[in-house]
């Protein structure tokens, strides 16, 4: 599904709701990244699918999700960082980013006392298809077993 068709995600919390009644977590780790580029180059196209898929989704998807986490008994909201904000060539990346991640603590300090749970976690550098391309030629001997960072993001969960 497009996290950017509100329609879609409003769909999809409906038949969540509908088959479940509420929703036990949610792992928010969509994103564009776009291609590194100097801020002076970088492209309108990727500029605006960046803020549409790491800000503007997020906005909207929050007041979606959130009655479907508070139905849960203890509904969780993961969002996962990555602070690039303020970094060379990672203008687009990194200002959504960094929004999407200000939605999330404003969220959380305000989900304090009735809930839902937001935790954010910021995962190791992994081998990842899009560490690839920001990094290329990189030694990914160094970097985080992918299954060992998921066991310790999980187990912030519990």
């Amino acid at each position: 599904m497009d996290i950017t068709n509100d329609d879609a995600m409003r769909h999809l919390c409906r038949s969540i709701f509908d088959r479940w009644g509420h929703l036990d977590l949610w792992v928010h780790s969509a994103i564009h990244a776009a291609p590194l580029a100097p801020m002076g180059s970088m492209d309108a196209k990727d500029w605006e699918k960046s803020i549409a898929t790491n800000t503007r989704a997020t906005g909207l998807l929050i007041p979606m999700v959130e009655p479907l986490l508070r139905a849960a008994p203890d509904g969780t909201a993961l969002f996962l960082d990555d602070p690039k904000g303020g970094e060379k060539f990672h203008g687009a990346y990194g200002a959504t980013k960094s929004a999407q991640i200000a939605l999330a603590r404003s969220w959380a300090a305000e989900a304090t006392k009735h809930g839902p749970r937001v935790v954010i976690a910021a995962p190791a550098p992994m081998p990842t298809a899009v560490r690839a391309r920001f990094h290329p030629g990189e030694d990914r001997s160094k970097l985080a077993d992918p299954r060992a960072e998921a066991a310790r993001i999980l187990d912030l969960l519990n």
